[in-house]
């Protein structure tokens, strides 16, 4: 069982919890949180979701994604979500998500991260991941156009890729 934190409209907790599955109150949020771990070769890890998960089974997908529960903050979900899924260690805790959007019931906080490693020593969840790679946007954007990639927006796909290395929406 997964308890979530519930979130009012300027993300400020409530105090209130919910257990995950059940419906979230009109004006009630709750914190999702996504890494996207890119390397020098401007290239983006992506995982592919194992076939018996529930939701977009065997699509590919961003690096990591997943809800944060009661008392994470964004950078502790984060830095669960990357360690359960693929089995490696970040430190957020000086960081600022990159980007946050607002969903119809989340705030989605999402990191871009630049790490060269080495996709051979990470360790899948097996719940989760069958296979991991390597990708650049183009192939990225092919794959959700094939329908072989979760339907996220391409120029969301595109937006990740252009903001991995700034901070802001100004170029410096």
């Amino acid at each position: 069982m997964e308890i979530w934190d519930i979130y009012d409209k300027d993300k400020r907790l409530t105090g209130e919890t919910i257990e995950r599955g059940d419906s979230l109150k009109q004006q009630d949020y709750h914190l999702v949180v996504h890494v996207c771990i890119f390397n020098t070769n401007s290239e983006m890890l992506i995982q592919q979701r194992q076939s018996f998960k529930k939701g977009w089974s065997n699509l590919w997908d961003i690096t990591v994604g997943g809800s944060a529960v009661s008392g994470d903050t964004s950078q502790i979900a984060a830095e669960r979500e990357v360690l359960e899924e693929i089995g490696y260690v970040i430190n957020l805790s000086n960081c600022r998500p990159s980007l946050t959007i607002h969903a119809d019931d989340a705030f989605d906080d999402i990191y871009l991260l630049e790490e060269d490693l080495d996709i051979k020593q990470l360790k899948l969840q097996y719940e989760e991941v069958q296979n991991v790679k390597w990708a650049t946007e183009q192939e990225i954007i092919s794959l959700v156009n094939e329908g072989k990639f979760i339907p996220y927006h391409k120029s969301f796909i595109s937006l990740l890729f252009e903001m991995r290395k700034y901070r802001g929406v100004h170029k410096r």
